[in-house]
């Protein structure tokens, strides 16, 4: 008889022989130097991947000699897009009847159980999706780590089309930064949606609610993952989520208006930044008033030219 293994996970036990088989895919392109503790986080897991699959779309900084060294596969990737580059890898990789994990090359796993941890969401079969709470790195700006504490807090909670009503947009909130899926239901509702702006996440976890199923939040799993973004940034991200909108108007029909939500982050941050930095506070609301404009904006993109729009994007290469 085959020896059993056990781990602690989420405050019980797990029966490794009982997991799926999973996959672990990153899209990678010159993560630098960091990416080494990337590696290392993955590779101190309880529950290691039975895969890795590194989808790399032309590193010239030694990832990809790392990564095949680690043992893992790399995949080369010709004309990266958000969506259509991991379905691609779904489609190529992913055990038909197991599990996806998603990450990004800079979400480090914060601790040995974070993975199984996220697994362990599986053990409900309505829930086809799960995500996990992202940390600030130490290098966080204050701006940056309140983004995450609003987006990510300390308790678990299911999510299912039926929060639509309270919630808004956030009921199909998820980031796979960090984050599984049961390949059966992905496939099942069509996958990643191809040739998309930004939220491809999103759009898929909008989708897998409208079929009934279930999305969980795992507060215990968790990554190191935040963005110091300049103004510049934020204006493009901003601009880019409004065109997103406007080009799937449906998801404001199902699950309703992101207003409420926005300003309820403006007054968290508000507070947050009082209590810890104040002398931000102007620089937040400077911010605030961009973000508001670059997304009116990009609600509008198709009353702008082309270069325009490939001027305020992030996502450039989307607009052609």
């Amino acid at each position: 008889m085959s020896q059993k293994v056990f781990i602690i996970a989420h405050s019980k036990f797990i029966n490794m022989e009982l997991l799926q088989p999973v996959v672990l895919l990153v899209p990678t392109l010159n993560p630098g130097p960091g990416f080494a503790q990337w590696i290392a986080a993955v590779k101190a897991q309880t529950r290691q991947p039975d895969r890795v699959v590194v989808m790399d779309s032309g590193s010239t900084d030694g990832t990809v000699a790392a990564c095949q060294a680690a043992g893992w596969t790399v995949h080369a990737v010709h004309n990266f897009d958000h969506g259509g580059t991991r379905q691609e890898g779904i489609d190529q990789f992913a055990p038909p009847d197991g599990l996806a994990v998603w990450m990004t090359q800079d979400a480090v796993l914060n601790d040995p159980q974070a993975l199984a941890c996220l697994l362990s969401a599986f053990d409900d079969p309505q829930v086809a999706a799960a995500y996990g709470r992202q940390l600030p790195h130490t290098q966080a700006t204050a701006l940056a780590a309140h983004a995450r504490a609003f987006n990510y807090p300390d308790t678990s909670h299911n999510q299912t089309l039926a929060d639509a009503p309270a919630r808004g947009l956030k009921a199909c909130f998820l980031s796979d930064s960090f984050a599984a899926y049961r390949v059966s239901d992905l496939q099942s509702v069509g996958g990643f949606a191809r040739r998309i702006l930004c939220a491809e996440d999103m759009h898929l976890a909008a989708r897998l609610l409208m079929a009934g199923k279930t999305i969980r939040y795992q507060a215990r799993a968790c990554v190191r993952h935040s963005h110091n973004y300049s103004r510049l940034q934020e204006i493009r991200r901003y601009f880019d989520t409004g065109a997103f909108h406007a080009q799937n108007a449906w998801l404001m029909d199902t699950f309703g208006q992101a207003r409420s939500e926005g300003w309820r982050f403006v007054r968290s941050e508000c507070r947050y930044l009082l209590s810890r930095a104040p002398w931000l506070l102007p620089d937040a609301l400077l911010r605030t008033a961009l973000k508001w404009w670059a997304y009116r904006l990009g609600q509008h993109e198709q009353q702008w030219p082309v270069g325009l729009k490939r001027h305020m994007s992030l996502n450039q290469g989307y607009w052609g």
